[in-house]
């Protein structure tokens, strides 16, 4: 089951389609903010209350305090009885031991699992509930939204004041406001915890909504396990603690036995408060931060990922390729860390998002995967590289089936001396195996080669060589030509493994110490970039040449992805060519490179296309796939054909020292979802964001945009008059 679940300031309650027919079964003083007059006839049935609106017809009925307009449903849960209860009445706001109190963002199946869902929790901690309102397709049943209150909301009316029944209401204001939305599930998108009364146990079990849940309780329905089907518990709690909810009487780090142990995460005594401490003290300076959380079918924490605005953003310029590293959760580290990594306009790492996660298992995966799609706008990378993990792979062929998906190649040269015994510590072997691998060019040239490599050693048959080479084209540069890696993997021999947390995160390393330096390890980041962004635009770097690629690069690059170019430049004398052959307007030259300094030993040969008409050139090297800039031996045919500059289309602008960063959430489309906070919010944000930027450069630029903003202010506040 599988369900997204954002944390942002909660929006203003949308009103109801111009389509929906509305039901209001409790009034209140308040009910009137449900709704807004769009000119559309809303239908409308209530109890205590007078709205004046033009296009409203009202109809006044006489609703019994015992819910009688309560729909009938079915409950799924299974009450723990009254000694599972804990009620904390700090600040006013209760909350259960089994049940999450809920929140904006938790999204169910159907209206009957959020109704179900909130009944129980009510009646874990001694209160009941009633439907206070909901809504229809106008001419239809189908429900599209609805409020569910405390039974002790709103007074009594002005006939019924006279009546001998006990007063039981308090002007509660304890609610939840459900909604339908575009993925037809059903979100919480208002909440109210506190309550003006306490709680009565007794009284609750005979309200008429426990009653009824107590009467279909030992019908349980069996989950399916298709992951496309499947609805993850996804709450947004205030509180999840890894074994607090599914078990009554359950202590932090006692474990009850109805709690399957692989299928949650495993955290220590206290942890569950260190994420709920890190991810509230983090919205509080960055309203845009997103975290989600899935539940097992316990109610245990299973797994969780978040995303901050920056990351969020960057993705937008720098999400071509992207890297996820499990190295925490493969080498069985204390925290079960996944991050997705890219790297920006410096070569530098950058964190696209983070994970905790339960286990490895393919439906983990998937979970993770959709969650962080979710958070980039449903736009996958071109290329995602990983770990050899079967699991994953799996994973990302269901979730992202276009994306190019890679391996460390890294990562694989080490795993295959690990499983080769004694052979790793051979020289020989070694330096057979890094030829075969790092300077073949050819896709014959490789296979040919490994099949010499195992013979040679007697290593025909070893079962995981035979695996690996089966998947040989997501790891094996011959076959990675046409795939863009953006200098994430060199393939090159002795290229260092990218990571962001690298020399902060050990085996040892506990939640609370990694969240601690998790703040400063991005202040790190974030201050490198700017950094370097001055020096590249302050600080011309020194030339080694008199080429005039070099020159013309030098005032465009990032001062270290120049220095990467700078480096094929200098080998490009070591370069002639031997033999060419024209097909109209397309050359195909034959380069041979003999070592730096005239150094013949160590000769290759490589072969490179020119088109002069589309002034297009490819090289057998891929170069300009693996790093994104040109190699060496296109440059020397560009040279050779008298082209003085590189062609536009190789300069690419995630390079550029001047490349624009706006560090916030991109929005692709002028227009957002109105149904879809995320989106208003995002979108609004950012178009903001931008007049900030331009309302900076100057002292006029400044006037004008305090100016816009002030008159967009009225404008808005005017719209909610208006509808008042």
């Amino acid at each position: 089951m599988t369900g997204d679940h954002h944390v942002l300031p909660p929006p203003p309650p949308p009103p109801p389609p111009p389509d929906l027919h509305n039901t209001i079964e409790e009034g209140s003083q308040n009910s009137d903010q449900l709704f807004e007059d769009d000119g559309n006839e809303l239908e409308m049935e209530r109890n205590d209350i007078d709205i004046e609106s033009s296009g409203l017809d009202i109809e006044s009925n006489d609703l019994q305090d015992d819910c009688d307009q309560m729909l009938e449903i079915e409950d799924y849960h299974e009450s723990n009885g009254d000694d599972a209860t804990a009620v904390s009445v700090e600040n006013g706001i209760s909350q259960g031991k089994n049940y999450p109190p809920p929140a904006v963002g938790m999204e169910f199946e159907s209206y009957n699992d959020a109704y179900n869902y909130y009944n129980c929790y009510a009646k874990e901690l001694g209160f009941a509930i009633r439907v206070k309102s909901s809504w229809t397709k106008r001419n239809s049943k189908e429900k599209r939204g609805a409020v569910l209150c405390c039974n002790c909301e709103g007074f009594k009316t002005i006939k019924e004041a006279n009546s001998r029944r006990k007063e039981t209401r308090t002007g509660c204001l304890a609610m939840i406001r459900l909604r339908l939305v575009e993925s037809n599930r059903w979100r919480v998108d208002e909440v109210k915890l506190e309550h003006n009364h306490l709680f009565d146990h007794e009284r609750a079990q005979n309200c008429k909504s426990h009653k009824k849940m107590d009467a279909v309780a030992k019908r349980k329905v069996e989950p399916t396990v298709d992951v496309e089907v499947r609805t993850i518990k996804l709450y947004r709690t205030s509180l999840v603690d890894s074994v607090g909810y599914g078990c009554s009487n359950s202590l932090e780090g006692e474990i009850s036995e109805c709690v399957d142990r692989s299928r949650r995460l495993k955290l220590k005594k206290g942890d569950s408060q260190i994420i709920y401490n890190f991810f509230s003290n983090i919205q509080l300076t960055n309203p845009n931060f997103v975290y989600l959380i899935d539940l097992n079918d316990e109610g245990c924490l299973r797994n969780v990922f978040w995303i901050d605005s920056r990351s969020r953003a960057a993705y937008g310029y720098f999400g071509d390729v992207v890297a996820v590293d499990t190295t925490c959760l493969s080498n069985k580290y204390q925290i079960p860390l996944v991050a997705f990594l890219g790297v920006n306009h410096h070569g530098q790492s950058i964190l696209f998002g983070c994970g905790l996660l339960g286990d490895d298992t393919f439906e983990t995966y998937v979970w993770l995967f959709r969650a962080w799609l979710t958070c980039m706008s449903g736009r996958p990378p071109q290329t995602i590289i990983t770990d050899h993990c079967r699991a994953m792979q799996n994973a990302i062929s269901e979730v992202f089936p276009r994306a190019h998906h890679r391996l460390h190649l890294s990562h694989v040269m080490q795993s295959i001396l690990e499983n080769l015994g004694e052979l790793q510590e051979s020289g020989v072997f070694q330096m057979i195996l890094n030829r075969t691998v790092y300077e073949t060019v050819k896709v014959d040239e490789f296979e040919m080669g490994w099949d010499d490599m195992i013979r040679r050693f007697g290593i025909t048959d070893h079962g995981f060589l035979c695996t690996l080479y089966e998947e040989r084209e997501r790891w094996a540069p011959v076959y990675q030509k046409d795939t863009f890696f953006a200098g994430m993997c060199t393939f090159q021999n002795g290229e260092s493994t990218i990571s962001f947390f690298d020399g902060y995160v050990h085996k040892q390393t506990s939640l609370k110490e990694f969240f601690d330096t998790y703040e400063l390890v991005l202040q790190k980041t974030h201050k490198k970039e700017a950094v370097s962004d001055i020096e590249s635009r302050g600080l011309s770097p020194v030339l080694k040449t008199s080429c005039f690629y070099e020159l013309q690069l030098s005032k465009l690059y990032a001062n270290e992805i120049f220095r990467r170019f700078q480096d094929e430049v200098v080998l490009m004398p070591c370069l002639r060519i031997t033999q060419s052959h024209a097909n109209g307007h397309v050359i195909t030259y034959m380069l041979k490179e003999h070592g730096a300094e005239g150094d013949r030993s160590n000769t290759r040969n490589f072969e490179v296309m020119y088109d002069k008409a589309g002034m297009e050139i490819r090289c057998m090297c891929s170069c300009f796939n693996f790093n994104g800039y040109l190699c060496r031996h296109g440059l020397y045919v560009l040279k050779c054909n008298g082209v003085e500059e590189v062609p536009f289309q190789y300069i690419l602008s995630r390079w550029r020292k001047d490349f624009k960063r706006l560090y916030i959430p991109n929005v692709e489309s002028n227009n957002a979802d109105s149904s879809n906070p995320i989106q208003l919010f995002d979108h609004l944000y950012r178009r903001s964001m931008q007049v900030v930027e331009e309302g900076m450069k100057s002292r006029d630029h400044y006037t004008v945009a305090w100016q816009a903003f002030k008159e967009s202010l009225n404008k808005v506040r005017l719209v909610a008059n208006n509808h008042v």
